[in-house]
C-alpha cells in the first residue's frame, strides 16, 4: 500500500500558494470564485471561492471549520461527519457524507485532516484516505478528496478572508449544469451560510464546552491513536465509476446541497 503522508510544513506552504494562484472572478457580494481546468494527467477541476469577512476574527473561523459538534447546527447539507482517530498532535482521521443535489447519489469521503497556524494564517487539509473499518457504503457513493481544504487569513482584530478549495473525484460523470451549479451557487451560498454561523458561535460556544478546542489543545483530544500504517491513500480508479451524465436538474426546493464541504 502506498505511504499515507501527514503534511509537513513544505505541504502547508504549497498549499496556501494555491489558494493565491490563479484568475478570480470576484461578484459584488465580497466573493471570488476561481474554477481552473483539470492539470495535465488529471481529469478533476479545481474549485476556489473567497469570501472576505469583516465582523468576525480568524480565529473564531478556524474554530467554526473544525467544531464537527457545531457542524451540525447549521449544515444542512451533512449526513453524517465525525471524527474516527488521531494520527498526530495536528492530524485526524474523519468521516463526512453528505447531500448532493437532486437527482444525484449523495456523496461520502474518509480524509486525513491536517492542521496548522502559522504567519497569521490558520490552514487545514483534507485528502482521502482508506481505513479498513470504513469501506464504501451500498448507499452512498465514495468519493475522492485529491486536496480540499481551507486557509483563513486575518486582516485585523475582528475580520479575515477565507478561501475554500477543493479538487474532488466525485466518482462518476456528471451532467454540465451540477460543475456550473457548484461553482457558482452551492459553494457560495455555503461559504455566506459559513460566515453566518461564525457570527452565531461565540454564544453557542458558551453553552458547548466553552473551553474545548482540541484542535488548539491537543492534550484534550480523547481519540484513539491510530498508526499511520493502517492507512493507505485512496485512489480513484480503485472505486467504481457511476454514469450520472444523463440526468436533468430537480426542480428547485429551495435547498443549497452541495459538494464536499469538511
Amino acid at each position: 500500500m502506498e505511504r499515507v503522508p501527514v503534511p509537513d510544513a513544505d505541504a502547508f506552504r504549497a498549499f496556501r500558494q494555491r489558494c493565491r494562484d490563479g484568475g478570480w472572478q470576484r461578484d459584488c457580494g465580497g466573493l471570488a470564485v476561481c474554477l481552473e481546468p483539470p492539470p495535465p494527467g488529471c481529469a478533476v477541476h479545481q474549485l476556489k471561492c473567497r469570501i472576505d469577512i469583516p465582523d468576525v476574527p480568524a480565529g473564531t473561523v478556524y474554530d467554526v471549520l473544525h467544531d464537527s459538534e457545531y457542524r451540525r447546527e447549521w449544515d444542512a447539507n451533512v449526513i453524517d461527519s465525525h471524527d474516527i482517530a488521531r494520527v498526530a498532535a495536528n492530524a485526524n482521521v474523519g468521516y463526512y457524507a453528505w447531500r448532493c443535489p437532486k437527482p444525484l447519489k449523495n456523496r461520502d469521503v474518509v480524509t486525513l485532516r491536517a492542521w496548522q497556524v502559522e504567519d497569521g494564517y490558520h490552514t487545514i487539509i483534507n485528502f482521502s484516505v482508506k481505513h479498513p473499518k470504513y469501506p464504501p457504503r451500498k448507499d452512498l457513493v465514495r468519493a475522492v478528496a485529491l486536496l480540499m481544504g481551507y486557509l483563513v487569513r486575518s486582516t485585523g482584530p475582528s475580520s479575515c478572508s477565507l478561501t475554500y478549495l477543493a479538487q474532488v473525484d466525485p466518482k462518476g460523470s456528471l451532467p454540465k449544469w451540477v460543475v456550473n451549479k457548484v461553482s457558482q451557487y452551492l459553494v457560495p451560498q455555503m461559504l455566506k451560510k459559513l460566515h453566518k454561523a461564525c457570527v452565531q458561535y461565540p454564544a453557542w460556544k458558551q453553552q458547548h464546552g466553552v473551553n474545548v478546542k482540541p484542535w488548539l489543545y491537543p492534550e484534550q483530544n480523547t481519540l484513539p491513536m491510530l498508526a499511520l500504517a493502517e492507512l493507505a491513500l485512496q485512489h480513484a480508479a480503485s472505486l467504481e465509476n457511476i454514469d450520472e451524465s444523463g440526468l436533468a436538474e430537480a426542480k428547485d426546493e429551495g435547498s443549497d446541497h452541495g459538494g464536499a464541504e469538511n
